[in-house]
């Protein structure tokens, strides 16, 4: 199989391209550090699987190149191989659309696994990662919704109602409503309590 990866550390992927070359029927077809050269380059060499990094320096990321990819002709499968396991993060790139979510410190036979079956279109999950979304199902009315942990993230990074309406293209009044609904959800009534308890639950990571 055909595979491109992406992430903007040289070693790191010097690293994935020696582990990765003593498997025979995996072929490295080109490596990219940002989003755009990522987009470019497969676009014109056609993987078969992509192995993601969530985060790319200071441009995109990789769930904004993830989405992109996806929208490409015939696109090929996206699998996150990424330090970062918050709710976060393991949400925004499924709903971009990756096929799966594994974390870097996983042993080499499951990175190997996981792109094999990331090829034959089976979704690839890290056992914590698993957990998580689990966790998620069972208790579905206190989950957040991608919109307010993106709200929570902007909250935490000191924006407010006006500035998440901006950055978020919808209105003052809606953001209010979103508002509501995390309180709600996390059991706080301040702006600081609702960021301090999805810091404390891993819901959002602070950049």
């Amino acid at each position: 199989m055909r595979l491109f990866l992406v992430d903007d550390h040289p070693v790191v992927r010097a690293g994935l391209v020696a582990l990765l070359g003593g498997e025979d029927d995996i072929e490295i077809v080109g490596e990219a550090a940002d989003g755009g050269e990522a987009l470019r380059a497969i676009a014109a060499r056609k993987p078969d699987v992509v192995l993601m990094d969530l985060q790319l320096g200071d441009g995109v990321d990789g769930v904004e190149v993830t989405r992109r990819i996806r929208e490409l002709p015939s696109p090929p499968r996206v699998l996150v191989l990424t330090t970062y396991e918050s709710d976060a993060d393991i949400m925004r790139a499924v709903d971009a659309g990756a096929t799966g979510y594994l974390l870097k410190a996983c042993p080499p036979e499951e990175l190997f696994q996981g792109i094999r079956a990331a090829a034959r279109g089976e979704t690839v999950l890290s056992a914590k990662v698993a957990t998580r979304m689990i966790e998620r199902m069972r208790d579905p009315g206190s989950a957040l919704s991608a919109r307010e942990v993106e709200i929570l993230e902007l909250l935490a990074g000191g924006a407010g109602n006006r500035e998440i309406a901006r950055r978020l293209f919808i209105t003052e009044a809606t953001v209010k409503t979103h508002l509501v609904h995390i309180y709600g959800k996390l059991g706080v009534d301040t702006r600081t309590a609702a960021v301090t308890a999805a810091v404390e639950r891993r819901l959002i990571r602070l950049l």
